[in-house]
């Protein structure tokens, strides 16, 4: 640790506290500590680190689904983020996400003695588990919607639907359709209502909208529906996998996108930029949410309260799905 803080520049007290994540230290002289971290190749010793702080060294992720491209994202990025601080990771996967399923998810957090933990809740049942979470427990909650006084950690869904819808109207299509995600899932319902205030405010008509369930055969079969409406000029999907079959429903009906029809995902999946044609979609910066998510819990395991509520601002990318409205 002298080593480290030789080469930052910095007293061994300051090396300390950005090791231990605490607040009270300046961006810029974090990021220099950091950097002579890598430089140095240091690795926190976590038995010393135990014996000195009376912490295990040991965070805890609990999320309930990561087979879809957000949460394993989120899940990714947070276990990076801990391991940069030189914290591991103890995984804690429920079967769903309800009250039974968190106090028994509490008390393998106990045996673990796990120093704190992050939540990955994107449900609407969330809130109700939430309570669940041990008093003397520090947690963070990524996800949206209500968090039962909880730290939040979150990308403004609502946000990145205006961005998608605005980009559709501006290009001169009258109105936009949405195929939207499961109506239980707190960030599908948050692209919904960014959506139609989108589009109450440009006074453009509301259709009503069709729901997947996030797979590409639901965005599919919604997008057969979709190609059979000749007034359907522009579609904003709820995520990057069911515009994928929306892309394939109007290309078999012979919709061509986007001289025919504009379509807008979310999420920007790796695979995005190659879909045919490449996907316009909305970028979420998952390494910024797990980054956030695990300086939150670090504030408060020093005895910081933190951010209440943190929105990330999400970024609309523009590829070749989308164009001026034909006529």
């Amino acid at each position: 640790m002298t080593d480290v803080a030789t080469a930052a520049g910095v007293s061994h007290m300051t090396v300390s506290r950005v090791l231990n994540g605490t607040a009270h230290v300046s961006p810029a002289t974090r990021a220099r500590v950091e950097e002579a971290l890598r430089a140095l190749g240091y690795r926190p010793n976590a038995a010393a680190r135990a014996l000195a702080t009376g912490r295990s060294g040991q965070l805890a992720v609990v999320f309930f689904d990561t087979t879809l491209f957000g949460p394993a994202s989120a899940v990714f990025a947070i276990e990076q983020a801990a391991r940069r601080q030189g914290y591991s990771i103890s995984i804690v996967s429920l079967p769903q996400l309800d009250p039974a399923s968190m106090r028994d998810a509490a008390g393998q957090l106990r045996a673990q003695a796990v120093d704190g933990a992050i939540i990955v809740a994107p449900h609407t049942t969330a809130e109700a588990a939430l309570r669940e979470v041990p008093a003397e427990l520090p947690a963070v909650v990524v996800g949206s919607g209500d968090t039962a006084g909880l730290p939040l950690v979150a990308v403004d869904q609502e946000v990145g639907a205006r961005l998608a819808t605005e980009h559709l109207l501006a290009l001169g299509h009258p109105t936009v359709v949405h195929v939207a995600g499961p109506g239980n899932w707190t960030d599908a319902r948050a692209r919904v209502k960014g959506w139609r205030k989108a589009l109450q405010r440009a006074g453009a008509p509301v259709p009503a909208p069709l729901v997947g369930d996030w797979s590409a055969k639901s965005g599919f079969e919604a997008g057969q529906r979709l190609a059979a409406d000749p007034q359907v000029s522009a579609i904003f999907v709820a995520n990057d996998h069911m515009a994928l079959g929306v892309l394939r429903a109007l290309a078999l009906a012979g919709r061509k996108v986007p001289r025919d029809v504009s379509v807008v995902g979310f999420d920007d999946v790796p695979e995005s930029p190659y879909y045919p044609p490449a996907l316009t979609t909305v970028r979420q910066d998952f390494e910024h949410v797990g980054t956030e998510a695990v300086r939150i819990l670090l504030d408060r395991l020093a005895g910081h309260d933190g951010a209440g509520k943190l929105l990330l601002q999400p970024e609309l990318v523009v590829r070749d799905s989308t164009a001026r409205r034909r006529g």
